[in-house]
Parts: structure tokens; C-alpha cells; sequence
């Protein structure tokens, strides 16, 4: 039985009274979908754009503190979720603060024996209002209250999932392919072989309804940057949600990853990244593809490819100074900005 009751709560009053403070009135309504870091990043530039943002969350994640809590109790994983949450949060004293507490991890003196090392205090802050609300997308609206966030969190499905793929691998010299169950196992097994024929279980789960409604209003919905088999492709996989990304009247963008060569994605190309997405949903069309000129390869091949999946690819530079392979907020915002004014 659910303990709370009734309407759900205002922001809190800290963070309402800066809500004059932020993005412009007559913004873009935008679904950024995708998992992780990569979907922080991209939330941490469009927060700076709209306030009417909307994040879908992937939930396959079987790792770390997520799979524990996903397994002992039979919730979807929350760590993607959580971390989508705090990219939202304000670039304030009070934003910052919720931020930390969000992402604080303990550290058991038991070491990995202890029940709690390693849990993320905002899974277990999530999973609470889970259980008091029975409501996962309620649950998820109270900690986007408490946290000030500048737009909502929502999971792409109604129930946890799990992603498998094949992988074709030289054992002894022989090719042999093998099937491979989990995010966390499959996000890299790229670095033994390929990955194929992907998919999610249950065949057929249940996309969550007020992320396929959110879809459908959406002006603009970007699918990316992210971990690309086991963050990006699913929104994909599942049939509910990829009608509504491939039949929504919202402008659609992909936002490439700064490296091709992640664990699960060795050897492969940017124009083998849009490969995937073609070979897998051939019928989603893009009308933008950003990318950072340092990871395209050959320019007319990457410009062509973009092309034939119905889009123009804007190449600019969106990485960070620091020359680590992730995104900067504000680069990759002013790419955004141009690409909402000249669509």
C-alpha cells in the first residue's frame, strides 16, 4: 500500500523561487533518450535550452549497484535513472548539493562483502519512493521535486529488461559465436569480437505510456551520445517505442559519441555507427547528425550516410578542452541552439 497520498508536491520552495532564472520563454519541447553518461551529457546542454525536457531512460542495466537492487528486489535499475536526474539538477548551491548527495556512494568497511558498499545513496532514495508510491514514474516525479530538476526522468520501459546479443569470436582459431546476456557483459564483449543480432527481453516488453506521449508532442527528440549497443540501440529494440520515434511528427537528431573505439564498438567507424541504426531500424530517419569532425573518418563518406537516412550531418567542435572523449556542455548546447533556429 502506497504511504503517500494525494497530489504530487511543488517543487520545493529553494528551488522554486529560481525558476525565473534559466531558459528562455517559448523554448523547444525536447525527448533526449538514452543511458548513462552519455545522456548526462547531453541533458547538461539542454538544460541550458529548455526547460520543457524530457529524458528516456534506458533500463537494462544488470551492474554494480543497480543490478543488486534490480535483483534482490525486483525493481527497474535505477543508476541510469539517478544519473539522468542529477544532470537536471540546478548549477546552484542547492542543484549542486542534491547532485552529490545524489550520486554519494558508500564505502563498507566490510569491503564488497558489506551490504552497502558501493550502493549509490540516489538509487536507494529512488527505489524508496518506488516502494512507498508503487509508481515508478510518480516515484521519479518526487525526486525531480526534491532535487529542483529542470524537467522530468522517465523509464523507456515499464519493466526492467535485459539486452543479449550475439558475438562472433576466434577461439583457437575458429570463428565461433556465442550469446552474451546482460549490459554490463555485453557493453564489452565488442573487444573480443562482433556484436550481433541484438536484442532485448521480454520480446515485446511494455514501453513506459508517458514516455511514448512525450515522444509524440516532443519538437525535437534526440536520440544519443551514449554507449552505442547497450545505451542508444535500444530505444530501437523496443517495438512501442521505436513506432513512436519512427512516426512522430518531432524533428529527430543523432548525436554521435566522441570515440569509436569503445569496448563494445572495436573497430568500428562512425559510418558503421549509422550502419547499426539502419540495419536495425531501417525505417527511423534523421534530420540531424552531430558529430565532432575528429571522429568521422573520411568527411564525404560520413556526409553521404547521413544523407541516406534523410538527414545533413553539422560537424563542429563539441568535445571538451581537456581531451577526453566527452562532451562539453556548453559546445554541445550552442550546437543544439543553431540546429532548433535553423529547423
Amino acid at each position: 500500500m502506497a504511504l503517500l497520498t494525494g497530489s504530487l508536491p511543488m517543487l520545493p520552495a529553494a528551488a522554486a523561487n529560481r525558476r525565473g532564472s534559466g531558459p528562455q520563454e517559448n523554448a523547444p519541447s525536447v525527448v533526449a533518450l538514452g543511458g548513462g553518461h552519455g545522456l548526462s551529457s547531453s541533458l547538461s546542454a539542454l538544460r541550458l535550452l529548455t526547460s520543457e525536457l524530457t529524458a528516456v531512460v534506458t533500463v537494462a542495466d544488470d551492474g554494480g549497484s543497480s543490478g543488486k537492487l534490480r535483483e534482490e528486489l525486483g525493481v527497474l535499475p535505477p543508476g541510469d535513472l539517478r544519473m539522468a536526474l542529477a544532470a537536471l539538477c540546478d548549477d546552484t548551491d542547492w542543484g549542486r548539493t542534491w547532485r552529490d548527495v545524489m550520486q554519494h556512494r558508500f564505502t563498507s568497511k566490510q569491503g564488497a562483502d558489506g551490504s552497502l558498499d558501493n550502493h549509490a545513496l540516489g538509487n536507494l532514495l529512488i527505489v524508496t519512493l518506488w516502494e512507498l508510491l508503487g509508481d515508478p514514474v510518480a516515484g521519479l516525479q518526487w525526486a525531480g521535486a526534491l532535487l529542483g530538476a529542470r524537467g522530468r526522468v522517465l523509464p523507456m520501459a515499464s519493466v526492467p529488461l535485459t539486452i543479449e546479443g550475439d558475438v562472433l569470436s576466434e577461439v583457437d582459431g575458429v570463428l565461433r559465436m556465442r550469446t552474451v546476456s546482460g549490459q554490463s557483459q555485453l557493453a564489452v564483449a565488442g573487444s573480443a569480437g562482433n556484436v550481433n543480432n541484438v536484442r532485448l527481453l521480454p520480446a515485446g516488453a511494455p514501453a513506459c505510456v508517458d514516455a511514448l506521449t512525450a515522444v509524440e508532442l516532443a519538437d525535437w527528440v534526440i536520440l544519443g551520445p551514449g554507449s552505442w549497443y547497450t545505451s542508444v540501440l535500444p530505444h530501437l529494440l523496443l517495438p512501442e517505442l521505436r513506432e513512436a520515434l519512427c512516426s512522430t511528427t518531432a524533428k529527430r537528431c543523432l548525436t554521435m559519441n566522441l570515440s569509436n573505439e569503445t569496448k563494445e564498438t572495436v573497430g568500428m567507424s562512425a559510418v558503421d555507427h549509422l550502419e547499426v541504426i539502419r540495419r536495425y531500424a531501417p525505417e527511423f530517419t534523421v534530420d540531424v547528425v552531430i558529430a565532432d569532425p575528429t571522429v568521422i573518418g573520411n568527411r564525404d563518406e560520413f556526409v553521404a550516410a547521413v544523407a541516406e537516412m534523410g538527414g545533413r550531418a553539422v560537424l563542429g567542435k563539441v568535445g571538451s578542452s581537456t581531451g577526453k572523449p566527452v562532451h562539453d556542455p556548453l559546445r554541445l548546447a550552442t550546437a543544439f541552439h543553431d540546429m532548433f533556429g535553423e529547423n
